[in-house]
């Protein structure tokens, strides 16, 4: 993209193969994860300064196999199966058939999973993991409400928690509840049929993904019993919603992923169990990301997009 708009900004266009350091991994790219992070900064709405300005080159999500490895590295080989999330916040490049990406930020790819599957699983795995094992500790016999259970992080998140022993909430429309039991959803919630906090109380974490306004987070916040634990992914954790949970004797966190090779393990090693399924609704082909970007910011996906190389 040479400059921030719609998706008619993206383009193809031929580029140098990236260089690497003697800590990094060449990776030849055969699948890469669309996620809303892609659309805000294409569209400008969210570009931290690590991210610099256009012209720049979108994808976070990678996965592939190794080309060349960096003096550096080790564990890993030339024709090596890999996935991961580089450089978060800052530009990863990976809507591309090369990157160039920190060993320490990759993991190998299980067998369980395909290169498409391993493709859309790092930023929303990552998030759902540290929001869930990191931030909120989720554990045995907690109750958790997963806002947006059928989206990206959402689809991920269920399965994570659920994983962990936890009994799962989760809203969606009501055309998707068949899908959110399929996950292991206990109680799914229809968010259209009224307030949310009308039809679910006295849980232990809100996974909030969705609500961008105080209102949508206080409304999670209503939810949670007594200490409970509200993480907030999309959308600002305001002094207002601070103030409300402390008055309540909750806790509010918001969390922004990072690069984190021992959270892609885990996730590998519970897609190795089968205890994780990534899905993904559509795949494109990387000459038709500006359609793929159209379908995600539609705000009807279950689980994944997908850009293949």
């Amino acid at each position: 993209m040479r400059e921030h708009g719609g998706p008619e900004v993206l383009e193809l266009q031929d580029l140098e193969r990236p260089s690497y350091e003697a800590d990094e991994l060449l990776i030849r790219v055969a699948a890469a994860g669309l996620n809303p992070v892609d659309t805000q900064v294409r569209s400008g709405d969210w570009v931290p300064d690590e991210m610099g300005e256009p012209p720049m080159v979108l994808g976070w999500d990678v996965a592939g196999m190794v080309e060349e490895a960096g003096d550096s590295t080790s564990g890993f080989a030339p024709g090596d199966r890999v996935f991961g999330m580089p450089r978060f916040p800052g530009l990863a490049r990976a809507d591309a058939e090369y990157v160039a990406a920190p060993a320490s930020q990759i993991a190998p790819t299980p067998d369980s999973l395909s290169d498409e599957q391993a493709g859309a699983l790092p930023l929303a795995g990552l998030t759902a993991w540290q929001a869930l094992v990191d931030t909120a500790a989720v554990g045995e016999g907690d109750r958790v409400l997963i806002q947006a259970a059928a989206g990206g992080v959402g689809h991920l998140a269920v399965q994570i928690a659920r994983a962990r022993g936890a009994h799962m909430v989760g809203t969606a429309s009501a055309a998707k509840h068949d899908f959110l039991r399929e996950l292991g959803v206990d109680e799914p919630v229809d968010y259209s049929a009224g307030p949310v906090q009308e039809a679910v109380s006295e849980v232990d974490v809100v996974i909030d993904t969705v609500s961008e306004d105080d209102a949508g987070l206080l409304a999670s916040l209503d939810t949670l019993r007594e200490d409970g634990r509200l993480v907030v992914i999309a959308g600002d954790l305001t002094d207002p919603v601070k103030d409300a949970a402390a008055r309540q004797g909750k806790r509010a966190t918001e969390m922004l992923v990072h690069p984190d090779q021992a959270g892609l393990m885990a996730l590998a090693a519970l897609a190795e169990k089968r205890r994780l399924r990534v899905v993904i609704e559509e795949s494109f082909p990387l000459e038709r990301a500006a359609e793929a970007h159209e379908r995600l910011e539609s705000g009807r996906v279950s689980g994944k997009l997908l850009l293949t190389v």
